[in-house]
This record gives structure tokens, sequence and C-alpha cells, in this order.
């Protein structure tokens, strides 16, 4: 098997070469990810080597699931001599590490820390999925803004706004703009459906928070900025190709306290986070009492 460049990839220039595309890159990285751990277990006789390096030796066996059902010989032969060098290079890595382990490290108790920290993590996560109240209320959101808002500073203006980009040849211009200057709820729900068909941009969500620069990005520069928007609170303008509706809802400066909407997600996090904390506290605490009362605990001085 030749492992040559040339072999490996000049799959993309044959007939049918767009299997050869981004999805399929996406899958070699995948399967080389997931193959980093090789079966050693029993093999056949028939069991097809791919490769060597030093005392270890690569087997079609190890790419077990690796390989998806219908795909052609040539993109098989790519995905084998993809992984083949791929592992020859991970194993050389591996082969240079076992030679210059320091004397003075433990590698039994560094396997035996990880393993128990896998052990541990897996069931931390089971009794979260069993026993943790995943329920934020509005309520707590509150509580939790009122005692740690002042940490949420804004570094940057941030605003609710509505604004609409759209070709200035865009079919009903003209209704869009009396839509859009309209405070009727039908009229609203036409501009949307208006939107959805000819704007290239369109932000309609009145709860949506926006930093200034993320709306001013679709519009010519020096149209919105951070010191002028206070003054361009609601406008229509146009240039060669587009029209901007623009129409500020609420802003909210640079070193104010940012409102609870915008950081909810995050809070919402926070809070979940520490429940979790407290609920494996409380195990821990839990089970510690158990080897006490079972008297399978002891401290020797």
């Amino acid at each position: 098997m030749n492992f040559t460049k040339s072999n490996i990839f000049q799959q993309k220039n044959r007939p049918g070469g767009e299997h050869f595309s981004a999805w399929f890159l996406l899958f070699l990285a995948v399967i080389i990810i997931l193959g980093a751990c090789t079966n050693s277990g029993k093999r056949s006789k028939d069991d097809r080597q791919l490769g060597r390096i030093y005392d270890k030796t690569l087997f079609l066996s190890d790419m077990d699931g690796m390989l998806p059902q219908g795909i052609t010989k040539e993109d098989s032969t790519l995905i084998i001599n993809t992984y083949v060098r791929y592992w020859m290079r991970e194993m050389a890595l591996l082969r240079e590490a076992e030679q210059n382990i320091p004397k003075d490290l433990n590698l039994e108790k560094l396997v035996a820390d990880y393993r128990s920290s896998l052990i541990k993590n897996n069931y931390g996560t089971l009794v979260m999925n069993r026993l943790l109240d995943s329920t934020v209320t509005t309520v707590q959101l509150q509580e939790f803004y009122e005692k740690n808002k002042e940490q949420y500073q804004l570094e940057t203006p941030i605003l609710r706004c509505r604004f609409i980009k759209a070709p200035r040849n865009a079919p009903n211009s003209d209704k869009a703009q009396d839509w859009w200057n309209s405070n009727k709820v039908e009229d609203f729900a036409e501009l949307s459906r208006w939107c959805s068909q000819q704007a290239t941009v369109s932000y309609l969500q009145d709860s949506t928070w926006y930093h200034v620069d993320d709306i001013a990005a679709f519009m010519p520069q020096g149209t919105l900025t951070v010191d002028n928007v206070e003054n361009r609170r609601d406008f229509i303008q146009r240039d060669d190709n587009f029209v901007y509706y623009f129409k500020l809802l609420e802003l909210v400066r640079k070193k104010e306290i940012a409102p609870l909407s915008y950081i909810e997600n995050q809070a919402r996090k926070v809070i979940l986070h520490k429940r979790k904390t407290e609920l494996l506290e409380e195990l821990k605490d839990k089970l510690y009492q158990e080897a006490i009362r079972k008297k399978n605990l002891e401290v020797y001085e």
C-alpha cells in the first residue's frame, strides 16, 4: 500500500470527485478522532495488516465502524490511507514519549486518578439527570439579578431595535414603508411577511438585544455609530442599492448595568451550576454519613 501524499489525495480529481467535498473531509476528521483507540482484542487469522511502526501494528479490524456502508472502493482506500498515516504519526510520538517517561512519574497513579475521575463524572451525570431540578423561575432569575447585577456592567452599548435592509427596487417597497410607520398589528404582520420574501436582513424581534456595531455593520459606514445612535432613533435611508429602516426601542449605554433580559441565559446557567454543585455536595455528605453509620470508615492517627 502506497502512503504517499499524491496517492492519498488524488481522489479529488477523479470522475465523481464530488465525493471529496466538505462533508467528506469532515468525516475523515471524525474517524481519525474516533479511531484514536484501536481494537486490541482477538483477531481472526485473515485480519489484514495495514501498517507497522516499530513494534506496533495496525490491522483492518482496528477500523471497525469507521467505514460507512455503501462507500466506494476509492473512497474506502482514501479513508484507510489517511488513517494509517495519522496512526503512524501518533504511534511514533507515543514511542518517543514512552522512552522518555520521567523517573519520578507515577504512571499508575495518574491512570488510577483519571479512571476515578471518569467514574465519578459519569455517576455525577446520572445523578444530575435523575435528581436535578432544571426549572429556573422568573422569581429566581430576578432574585439572582438583584444580588449580582453589579457584576454585569456593560463594556459596550447595547440596544433593542427594529432593522430592515432591503433592495431599493424590491416589490411593494412603498407599502413596506407604510407598514413600517404603522402601529397596527395587522400591518406589522404584513411587514414581517414582506421581509421574509424581500429583505436582505431583517431584525423585528423587539425583545432581542444587539451591540450597536452588529446593526451598523449592515449600513453604509458612519450611518449608525456608538456616538450618534441616540440622535438617530428612527429613520429610513436609501443609497444606490438598498433601503435601510431603523427604529431604536431601547438603549443601554456603556458602563451601565445590563438588563436582566440581556443576561438571562447566562444567569440561568450560573443558577443551575450552583444547584449541581450543591446537589453533589449533599450526595457526598449523605454517602459519607452512611459509611459512618455502617462503620465502614476509620481515621488512623
